[in-house]
């Protein structure tokens, strides 16, 4: 399943501060916070020089579809109607995939810039490559909880059409446990190499330029470093053979018996 076509209107961008480090800027690292449109992104950097135009419209694609993405994941349901289904596996997939794509949406941007040689476009190039690989990780992340989203929604629909507004009964446990099987079957070919792969062949079928694409490994990296702390939970980021993130609980805090400080 490729990424949802891009409804540049759908979703306002919810991330203020996103990629813009305008020459007018008082700090050349600081964000522009109110950038409203997709031409002021392409303003920001458009420079009479051909190749960074193409730079510059790259990210702009980009952060297009990853905006996208955070509209569709965003829009997906987290809770079903029957509260008995609550912690059913569907379910906690839909609600944890909530949670990742609030964390892929607001994890900080990379701040350290390389200074490059050579001119402002020199300067420009290396900006726009850093900018790049910040929009392409998060569209890379997005696509994966979106993909994720849409296995565990086929699951709800596949769970209420075998029980039909009833409650699991012997009957049916072969076919709900074969729903199961289906999602997590679905959800082991969410990797990031196949992830990787769809959006690169969906980028090159509508003649997008690609020629200074990160890679997957470059893409892996960026990831690594943004792990998620949500609510006394650590989440640890998968391999690129798992589902995505996996939770895990603390071990409780106790304090020390009295005269024993």
């Amino acid at each position: 399943m490729s990424a949802p076509a891009s409804y540049f209107d759908a979703f306002i961008s919810a991330h203020g501060s996103y990629f813009i480090y305008p020459e007018e800027s008082p700090d050349p690292y600081t964000p522009v916070t109110d950038f409203g449109t997709m031409d002021g992104l392409l303003e920001a950097y458009w420079l009479n020089h051909p190749v960074n135009e193409c730079r510059t419209a790259r990210v702009a694609e980009v952060l297009a579809d990853f905006r996208t993405l955070q509209f569709y994941i965003s829009s997906a349901p987290s809770e079903p109607q029957n509260a008995e289904d609550t912690y059913t596996e569907g379910w906690e997939i839909l609600r944890q995939c909530v949670l990742d794509g609030h964390h892929i949406l607001e994890c900080a941007a990379d701040m350290r810039v390389p200074i490059a040689e050579g001119g402002d476009l020199e300067q420009t190039k290396a900006e726009l490559r850093h900018v790049l690989l910040d929009a392409y990780s998060r569209r890379h992340e997005g696509q994966k909880i979106y993909l994720r989203q849409g296995a565990a929604q086929r699951w709800v629909r596949f769970r209420e059409a075998i029980l039909q507004g009833q409650q699991p009964h012997l009957s049916v446990q072969e076919q709900l446990q074969a729903c199961d099987a289906q999602l997590q079957e679905e959800l082991s070919s969410v990797t990031d190499e196949a992830v990787y792969a769809e959006l690169a062949s969906s980028d090159h079928g509508i003649g997008r330029w690609t020629v200074e694409d990160p890679s997957l490994q470059t893409v892996q990296a960026w990831l690594r470093e943004r792990p998620r702390l949500q609510g006394g939970f650590q989440v640890w980021r998968g391999t690129s053979q798992g589902h995505g993130f996996l939770w895990q609980q603390p071990t409780p805090k106790t304090n020390p018996p009295p005269g024993t400080e």
